[in-house]
């Protein structure tokens, strides 16, 4: 797998930033749900070196344990790694209880916290679990960024002079400062998980702090981090307003053949569709070790920033200390004094 051509912008401005996604939804492939193994993963994944570990979240689409207890789980059996939802659909639970909630998660995390959102893909299963839920399928954009605002407002409510209720299209709150504040001040920061749409990089550079998205190629990522910056100038936000991330899938194996076929089967579980369709919509990676930190260097030359690593196969743990050993030396010699990078809140 060769690097794609460099584009016009150098690898620099922030740290760069290595996570490893926790495998929740794996678990339920296998029929086998067991918190200890997850626990112990994100040790192993702190040990190793990882800057972050993640969860994703789903009911009955793709189901999986439930994340923000995962994540209060993780935060207690580790001290130093970022902990991050990639993604929670957040208008899935009502949005004060998630306030509240996420606000708890923080203290548990010491402002380790990073939470990735997604409005909900658009597929039936999609729509099926919205029904379940009792959530409105068809207004899940406007009413997740209307929840992003209403849980600021309620992280900040205690500020002197902030307001204290809030009224949107969809929700109504009174007395937003009687909850408990978060860890950090003014609460996580929230990345929109998303593509490179005009509609979702023009919410990226107006509403979040950071951008999730797991497009197919660096040469794509460029050219919507480029869009995304002009509207961050066109906002008058700083640039480094918004982190740009990436969510990957990789499958290292010194045998080519062997680690396409291993996604192939994976995906197939996954998402019920091939390695050939799958790859027309996310960013997938395979071959050897060196390969995939290829694959990825395009994207940090891009200008991706913290990458979110799926390990794509139904026995992550074979392939988690080889990325170790050999993709994250190889990414972080890319962008120079990049290992442990702190999270800001912009």
């Amino acid at each position: 797998m060769s690097r794609p051509p460099r584009p016009d912008q150098p690898a620099a401005g922030p740290p760069l930033s290595i996570g490893l996604l926790l495998p929740t939804r794996e678990q339920a492939i296998n029929g086998a749900f067991e918190a200890a193994p997850l626990l112990d993963l994100a040790r192993r994944a702190e040990a190793l070196g990882f800057d972050s570990v993640w969860v994703g979240d789903s009911l009955i689409a793709r189901p999986r344990l439930e994340p923000l207890t995962v994540l209060a789980a993780a935060a207690a059996v580790t001290t130093r790694v970022t902990l991050g939802t990639a993604a929670l659909t957040a208008v899935l639970r009502p949005p004060l209880i998630g306030a509240h909630t996420v606000a708890t998660l923080d203290h548990v995390a010491r402002s380790r916290l990073i939470l990735g959102l997604g409005a909900g893909f658009p597929l039936p299963e999609t729509k099926e679990e919205f029904g379940a839920a009792g959530a409105d399928f068809t207004t899940r954009v406007g009413r997740l960024d209307e929840t992003v605002a209403l849980w600021r407002q309620a992280w900040n409510s205690t500020r002197t002079g902030a307001p204290r209720d809030f009224a949107g299209r969809y929700w109504t709150a009174d007395g937003l400062h009687r909850l408990p504040p978060p860890h950090r001040p003014g609460g996580p920061p929230l990345w929109l998980a998303g593509s490179d749409t005009p509609a979702v990089l023009r919410r990226v550079a107006r509403h979040y702090d950071g951008w999730l998205p797991f497009l197919p190629s660096a040469e794509q990522y460029a050219a919507a981090w480029r869009r995304i910056r002009d509207q961050l100038a066109e906002t008058e936000r700083p640039e480094n307003s918004v982190t740009p991330a990436l969510y990957a899938t990789l499958t290292p194996d010194a045998d080519r053949t062997a680690a396409r076929g291993e996604l192939d089967r994976y995906l197939r579980r996954y998402y019920g569709r091939p390695l050939d369709t799958m790859a027309s919509l996310q960013a997938y990676g395979w071959g050897s070790a060196a390969d995939c930190a290829e694959w990825l260097a395009g994207y940090v030359d891009a200008g991706a920033r913290h990458l979110v690593l799926r390990v794509g196969s139904l026995r992550i743990e074979r392939h988690v200390d080889e990325i170790a050993e050999v993709v994250l030396p190889a990414l972080r010699a890319l962008v120079p004094a990049s290992h442990h990078r702190p999270e800001e809140n912009p």
